[in-house]
């Protein structure tokens, strides 16, 4: 098993494994190991049954029901996202960090492709340690005690599971009465393994700093979510039919590309559950 970085930033693709069926201790250790390390792991031409998938997932944690969407009729942890020739809007099409808005966001998140378009829809990830690295010491200590809002409701016209279920092949799959969710997380966040400190906010689910006004945090947010999205925190995947990513949502922003109109792209998921940010 290989592990080639794909930049200094974060991102390693993973050579040399084959995971249907599943993996042996030592390679589940080295898979959880380069995680830690490159924060999004990426495998190629693999043939991943949904059984495979959640199997994969297990070697970092445990799977959990997205709120939002109806899973797999035998597999519920497995939910397709799947965009159409005919849809403009896509799923993940922001910077953000999945279910940033629960109690206890998701740990990391599993993306395999089953169909993607021959360009485009490639996705963006950005290393929020690095960011946090790169911020002065004063502004590091102003951000320590801050917390934000983050709301399931953020951007969504009429609700979450409303405003995603316009998306054509994905019409039925959403749970229009699934319950909101609004959370109070720190903006700073130390990771639980390697105890390294992060950038916990995005534009997607953030809506304000507690104890402050929309109009007072949007400023602070604007500022910091562009500055962990600066290239040099970034790497970019291009997929292929039997990719899969992985990726550590406690430490890392993740942005599905909207670049292929007109085209079909297909995806199962499964995400990984986390604990309290602190």
């Amino acid at each position: 098993m290989d592990v080639i970085p794909i930049t200094t930033a974060l991102g390693a693709e993973i050579n040399g494994i084959n995971l249907a069926g599943g993996v042996s201790n030592l390679e589940a250790r080295s898979i959880r190991d380069a995680f830690l390390e490159h924060k999004v792991l990426f495998f190629r031409d693999q043939d991943l049954t949904p059984t495979d998938l959640v199997g994969c997932a297990r070697i970092l944690g445990e799977p959990e029901i997205y709120p939002f969407i109806q899973g797999l009729r035998e597999i519920p942890e497995v939910i397709e996202i799947i965009k159409t020739e005919m849809d403009t809007t896509n799923f993940g099409g922001s910077w953000h960090s999945d279910t940033s808005y629960m109690p206890q966001p998701a740990m990391a998140t599993a993306l395999y492709a089953l169909q993607v378009p021959d360009a485009g829809g490639d996705t963006l990830y950005a290393n929020t340690a690095l960011a946090y690295d790169a911020l002065s010491d004063a502004m590091r200590e102003m951000l320590t005690p801050l917390k934000g809002i983050n709301s399931s409701e953020f951007g969504y016209k009429g609700g979450r599971a409303i405003g995603m279920a316009k998306l054509d092949a994905m019409k039925g799959t959403f749970d229009t009465a699934a319950q909101t969710y609004e959370s109070e997380h720190p903006i700073v966040r130390t990771h639980p393994e390697t105890g390294r400190k992060s950038l916990y906010l995005n534009r997607s689910h953030t809506v304000r700093l507690a104890d402050m006004t929309e109009a007072e945090s949007t400023p602070l947010i604007g500022y910091l979510c562009d500055h962990m999205t600066r290239p040099e925190f970034t790497c970019r995947f291009r997929w292929r039919p039997g990719s899969l990513a992985i990726w550590d949502n406690r430490t890392a922003l993740h942005h599905a590309i909207n670049d292929y109109g007109g085209k079909r792209r297909h995806m199962q998921r499964v995400t990984i559950k986390g604990d309290r940010p602190c």
